[in-house]
Parts: C-alpha cells; sequence; structure tokens
C-alpha cells in the first residue's frame, strides 16, 4: 500500500506542475494580439504610478472594456495616473497607440497584416516552446525519482517502466500546442485559443489519471 502511494505522489506532482505550466501559458497567451480587442490583451501590463513608489497591474487600476470588436476602454479609478497608465501602454511590446478622452484612454486595435502575423506567430511558438521545457524538466526530475525508488527495490521493474511511459506520455499530447495555437490564434478571436487548451487540457487529465477509483492500476 505504502508503495503505490508513493507511486501515485510522483504522478500527482507531475501532473500537478504541469498543469501549473499550462495556467501559465495562457496567461502569457492573454498578451498576444490577434486583431480583436479584449481587455486581457492589456490588463496585466505593469504600471508605474504615484511617483514610481507603485507597482500595480493595469486590472487594479481602471475598468477595462470592450467597445465593439477594435476599441478598449480605461476608465483608471483614479484619473490622476491616466499619463502613468498611458505610458505604461506605450511602453509594452504590444505596438498599441493610446489616445486619451477626458478621463478615459481609448486603443483601438487595428487589424494585423501579414509581417504583424508572422511576428506573433514567432511569439507563440517562443512561449509554447518555454512551456515544454518546461514540462520536460519536470519529467526528467519525475524519471530521476523513479529511478531511485527502483534501485532502492521501493517499485518493481514493472512499476518503474509503466510510470516512465505514462509520464513520457504527457509531452507527446503537449507537442500539439503549438499547431493548435497556429491554427486559432489569428482565424478567429482570443476565446477560441482557450477553447482549444481547455480540450486538449482534457486529453491531459486522461493521461495523468492512471489509476481507477478504487486506487489500482489501469
Amino acid at each position: 500500500m505504502e508503495c503505490i502511494i508513493e507511486i501515485m505522489d510522483i504522478v500527482s506532482t507531475f501532473s500537478n506542475q504541469a498543469f501549473k505550466t499550462i495556467a501559465s501559458l495562457k496567461e502569457d497567451l492573454k498578451s498576444i494580439r490577434t486583431g480583436r480587442a479584449s481587455p486581457s490583451l492589456v490588463e496585466n501590463l505593469t504600471v508605474e504610478t504615484y511617483g514610481g513608489t507603485t507597482k500595480l497591474r493595469l486590472l487594479e487600476l481602471a475598468t477595462i472594456m470592450t467597445e465593439g470588436a477594435s476599441s478598449i476602454s480605461i476608465i483608471p479609478y483614479d484619473p490622476s495616473i491616466i499619463q502613468d497608465i498611458e505610458k505604461a501602454i506605450l511602453k509594452s511590446p504590444l505596438g498599441l497607440t493610446p489616445a486619451t478622452q477626458g478621463t478615459r484612454i481609448v486603443i483601438r486595435i487595428p487589424s494585423l497584416n501579414t509581417e504583424q502575423r508572422e511576428k506573433y506567430i514567432k511569439v507563440v511558438s517562443e512561449k509554447v516552446e518555454e512551456k515544454k521545457v518546461t514540462i520536460r524538466n519536470h519529467r526528467d526530475d519525475s524519471r530521476k525519482i523513479i529511478k531511485n525508488a527502483f534501485e532502492k527495490k521501493e517499485m518493481s521493474e514493472d512499476e518503474k517502466y509503466r510510470l516512465e511511459k505514462e509520464i513520457d506520455a504527457q509531452i507527446t499530447v503537449l507537442a500539439s500546442y503549438d499547431d493548435l495555437i497556429k491554427i486559432e490564434v489569428f482565424d478567429k478571436d482570443s476565446s477560441s485559443i482557450f477553447l482549444k487548451l481547455e480540450m486538449t487540457r482534457e486529453q491531459f487529465t486522461k493521461i495523468f489519471n492512471p489509476y481507477q477509483e478504487d486506487g489500482a492500476l489501469i
């Protein structure tokens, strides 16, 4: 029983690490321009305000709304920091131009041209590859734990082989993310990215659960 619990801990730990990495990837993708307005495009921008003494995310400083498919409206809770918000938007790598209208900022989201599409496809690919490397590192750590347990005779050779295969399977599923994101991110609005990721995450869940409800190996 103790051995089964330890085995489940290895799989569970890797599962949690992978899910956290995927969640981080989803947050990163929110900042990718798709040619369609979305509050998520700017809400996590860091704003230095009140003389540089405070650094907060934009969503903590203002109400962010879309106006149609191509405009974002930002209304600061404190109108005195409107220029600080403008600076943060201009300094960001998004290539957006804010326009102040009274006590609010309006950002027009232009359609992406071919050059911009290629640029953002590259950015997406880099972010996905970064997360792939992170999960591979977690995979390697898990394999080391399995190897040590086997050498200490805490698990059988069959258990070692099965666990290694289960963990390696996660990487195969993750490898499909790159193509899924490339297909969706520039053809539809950003919500389709997350729909695809959630569908892929369901595939992860099936692989991450190699145990029946009674705790026996499937």
